[in-house]
């Protein structure tokens, strides 16, 4: 278990806004050296560029191993060991399951889930040949405890991080490796991360994004990332940033085991 971050070295993915950038922020304020990946170039440069401390930017495309794996490398060849993994990249389409074309399938699967078994093939092996205390924090949401409406692909990916992360969590136990997990699940954070998912997408959609729902319990990115630093320093599994989804979440494991209900749950 990690109990202090000082001289550590942290890599983060979706690292140039919101939850990612915040968690590099709170990194290099605890004294890690801090590895910024993102898929955006500029932005990314943009945004070590107000970090103190020892920082490397890396432009990575998750969805391609072959740019986690140079991520990795990269790493490794200016810091060294890897103390914490946040795998934190996301995006997301809304629209129903029969609407989505192939290629967006693909792209949010790719990027949500792919980008996470690509961070744990590329990172996880060194931090258990190395022997010592690491952790690996994965970025679901409350979308991967509870399925929204016009969310497919995105619940899809985020519940198959989920399941990734627990079945994660077995084997570096059973293994006997000092590397904890931890799996985040937030609801809503003020970021951008519809707007920028919207520029992303990998073809032209004149389709106008939903509204975004105001009358709900918004975070802040700095909050979620304070979650995550006392959930690798206490090594605690959950993440679970807004307690008003736990109602949703505990009818949808009675609706498995005693009702049947397939619970459709609001943002709140």
């Amino acid at each position: 278990m990690i109990t202090d971050l000082r001289g550590g070295v942290a890599v983060v993915t979706g690292a140039a806004s919101g939850i990612g950038f915040a968690l590099c922020e709170r990194f290099a304020a605890g004294g890690m050296r801090v590895v910024m990946a993102d898929v955006e170039p500029v932005r990314l440069e943009a945004a070590a560029q107000q970090l103190d401390g020892e920082v490397e930017a890396v432009p990575t495309d998750v969805a391609r191993w072959e740019d986690v794996d140079a991520l990795a490398r990269r790493a490794r060849e200016r810091f060294g060991a890897v103390h914490v993994l946040c795998s934190n990249a996301g995006v997301t389409r809304p629209a129903p399951a029969w609407e989505l074309t192939l290629e967006q399938w693909e792209w949010v699967i790719g990027v949500n889930l792919w980008g996470v078994i690509h961070g744990i093939r590329a990172f996880v092996p060194g931090m258990i040949e190395r022997g010592e205390a690491a952790h690996v924090v994965n970025t679901a949401s409350v979308g991967g405890l509870v399925a929204f409406p016009q969310l497919a692909a995105y619940s899809a990916a985020k519940s198959g991080v989920v399941a990734l992360s627990e079945s994660l969590a077995h084997d570096l136990r059973a293994h006997g490796a000092p590397v904890g997990v931890s799996v985040l699940c937030p609801g809503p954070v003020t970021t951008g991360f519809r707007v920028h998912s919207r520029a992303l997408q990998p073809s032209a959609d004149e389709q106008p994004l939903p509204d975004a729902v105001d009358d709900v319990d918004w975070r802040a990115p700095a909050d979620v990332a304070a979650h995550v630093v006392d959930a690798i320093v206490h090594d605690r599994f959950w993440i679970l940033t807004h307690p008003a989804y736990n109602e949703a979440i505990e009818r949808r494991c009675r609706g498995i085991l005693e009702t049947g209900e397939v619970v459709e749950p609001t943002f709140v």
